[in-house]
């Protein structure tokens, strides 16, 4: 009987999520880091499944090597949201993902003692290099758009997460390598890499359906000039939050599908961290909610105006999901769009429940 480990059974749904990407990316342009990350794990865990499995030895000098490659493809898949890297092109990414490579080849030469700590030191950085690009919240993410820069967000610092634990698991390997009997390493190291593998996948698989329209990359906002004093700090969020509300409310721009924020920035003309600010500080809200506000407000009046459908309504208001747009009626009326529509037409209009007062803003 032909003998299959397990980390080969992983390869088959990693390559699936992998052709579902590409395939459903259409016309948008490609979040390449993430796409080759996906890629990238399906081949570590053949490599895996070769060095634990069938006991080649050149596998388990190959891997360490691919490993290190791994978060350098996180970071820079983040950098796609944030719109720090307007484009990103394969040559420069490539390049960038040798630097760990060349360094841990030249650790083999001089110190191979070395190189599992230099791994987890590089998984230890990047996940800090993320946490520091999206610590401000779904807002720092400019590329995605407005009604999935939530799901985005937490997918990324999940993603930092990961590469924390798999750093954890690696260091405790390492140690039980060295002082202890290490008859389980082999089974641990498998089981660790494998869900390490898998929930990093599914992590960024999540991010990049949140991906960015294709006139999103063309160019981006200038940065917010230095704060003055507060008197004109007010000034400039009344005015700012003004040119927003009028996108909003004549020209219904929270319809469109794929709005995020470096696009509402540039209908506007208005650098985007300084929107960003003021619906922050007049509202208490970040731009993913200031804008769901109009879009559950016009479909609360859908609902009562028309019979249609509930998914119609979801679709013309903006959303794309229904499980948002549940979230995000519950979080402004407090009930679902079906519970909302029959307590409409069975009963008075409550202060709690009415869309208007949900919409106000300063």
């Amino acid at each position: 009987m032909i003998f299959v480990p397990l980390s080969f059974v992983v390869t088959l749904p990693l390559l699936v999520l992998f052709v579902f990407m590409v395939w459903t990316n259409d016309e948008r342009p490609r979040n390449w880091p993430f796409l080759l990350l996906i890629l990238l794990a399906a081949f570590q865990s053949i490599l895996m499944g070769l060095r634990f499995g069938y006991h080649l030895q050149w596998a388990g000098l190959v891997t360490p090597l691919f490993a290190s490659i791994m978060p350098v493809f996180v970071y820079r898949g983040a950098l796609h949201f944030t719109g720090s890297v307007q484009k990103q092109s394969l040559g420069a990414l490539m390049l960038h993902a040798l630097s760990p490579v060349i360094m841990l080849v030249l650790l083999v030469v001089r110190l191979p003692q070395f190189i599992d700590g230099t791994i987890i030191l590089i998984f230890i950085i990047y996940a800090l290099l993320i946490l520091h690009r999206v610590w401000r919240g779904p807002d720092e993410l400019r590329l995605a758009s407005l009604e999935s820069a939530g799901s985005a967000h937490r997918a990324l610092l999940y993603s930092a997460f990961v590469l924390i634990f798999s750093a954890s698991l690696d260091t405790l390997i390492s140690i039980n390598a060295i002082f202890y009997d290490a008859q389980w390493m082999a089974l641990a190291a498998t089981m660790g890499s494998i869900s390490t593998l898998l929930f990093l996948s599914i992590a960024v698989a999540v991010a990049s359906r949140s991906r960015a329209s294709p006139d999103s990359l063309r160019g981006s906002d200038t940065a917010s000039q230095a704060d003055e004093n507060a008197s004109f700090q007010d000034e400039e969020d009344a005015k700012t939050m003004a040119a927003i509300e009028m996108l909003m409310t004549e020209k219904q721009i929270y319809r469109d599908l794929d709005l995020n924020l470096d696009r509402l920035a540039r209908k506007a003309v208005i650098p985007s961290r300084q929107i960003s600010a003021a619906i922050n500080r007049r509202t208490g809200m970040n731009v993913s909610q200031y804008v769901n506000d109009f879009r559950i407000a016009e479909a609360c009046e859908r609902l009562l105006a028309d019979t249609a459908p509930v998914t119609t309504i979801m679709l013309d208001v903006g959303f794309q999901t229904k499980s948002n747009f549940n979230r995000e009626f519950r979080r402004v009326t407090g009930m679902t769009p079906l519970q909302w529509r029959k307590a409409q037409t069975e009963g008075p209009q409550t202060d709690e429940a009415s869309p208007s007062s949900q919409t106000e803003k300063d």
